[in-house]
């Protein structure tokens, strides 16, 4: 599977039972909305939280949403939350604090023995694995290479500071080097990366990590607030100067290679071939 280009950028968790925020989501603009039935929502509540399912899922659907739930560990209350998600339909099931590919496995023989037979369409809901461990993060290319189900990984931030033993900031170099070989690994196998939420709620910081986020490359980011949807939305995403530049870059080297030049020199800088690709790749990104 190729990650396409032109995928979901915010993938917005809210909690299962948070009316505020859930009431917030149609119109914060986000790309994928999450019920979160994991950390977000307090055991006694999760009975409720799988009612909201259904009329969430086709809410959001309704406004163009991306419909997602995350459920629990399935050793814990996960089947429970996955038969309520697979009733709903969404579009994803995200798994948390998944550290071996065999877990994996499990949830996808699960969805694969209740689609059987069922209204739901064979094949159609996709899986994203979390990431929030240190064993988790050295075995990502595996675990996002053992299902053709997975759309995605996600790599958290507190649990993996957590497990890491890690001190936090808000500049997050703590998890620097967890966020670029996380990375790394789910572009070797070709699923898309989805980078960790920003914890904190002041903007100037917010703004800071996702511009991190952007250069290091990733085309994904989650946050568990709406406020934050908008800022992640703008940043992203390719901004105008971007643009210009990136077709004044593909217009010069087409242009060279059908002159039969291999490279041509704009603004300065020498354009060989991966830069025109990476120019290609971010005007998809519009």
């Amino acid at each position: 599977m190729t990650v396409p280009y032109l995928q979901p950028v915010s993938w917005l968790f809210v909690g299962g039972v948070d009316e505020s925020e859930l009431k917030a989501v149609p119109s914060c603009g986000t790309d994928v909305a999450i019920q979160d039935l994991e950390d977000f929502t307090p055991p006694n509540l999760r009975v409720k939280a799988r009612r909201f399912c259904a009329d969430l899922m086709n809410t959001w659907r309704t406004a163009g949403i991306k419909a997602a739930v995350r459920i629990n560990p399935l050793h814990t209350d996960g089947l429970n939350d996955l038969d309520a998600a697979l009733a709903a339909q969404p579009d994803y099931i995200l798994l948390p604090k998944v550290s071996d590919p065999g877990e994996v496995l499990e949830l996808v023989n699960a969805i694969t023995s209740r689609e059987s037979g069922s209204a739901i369409g064979d094949g159609s809901v996709q899986v994203v694995p979390n990431i929030e461990t240190a064993r988790g993060v050295m075995q990502t290319y595996d675990i996002a290479m053992s299902s053709e189900r997975i759309a995605a990984c996600l790599v958290a931030a507190e649990d993996l500071a957590n497990d890491l033993g890690a001190e936090r900031g808000r500049d997050g170099i703590e998890l620097a080097y967890a966020r670029q070989r996380f990375l790394l690994e789910c572009r070797a196998a070709d699923v898309l990366a989805i980078d960790c939420p920003y914890t904190w709620t002041d903007i100037e910081g917010l703004e800071a990590d996702i511009r991190f986020a952007r250069r290091l490359g990733y085309m994904a980011k989650s946050t568990v607030t709406s406020s934050h949807v908008e800022p992640l939305n703008r940043l992203m995403r390719p901004s105008p100067e971007q643009i210009i530049s990136a077709r004044k870059i593909v217009a010069a080297f087409e242009t060279a290679q059908q002159q039969g030049d291999g490279r041509v020199l704009v603004d300065g800088s020498l354009i060989e071939l991966p830069i025109y690709l990476n120019a290609r790749r971010l005007l998809d990104r519009q």
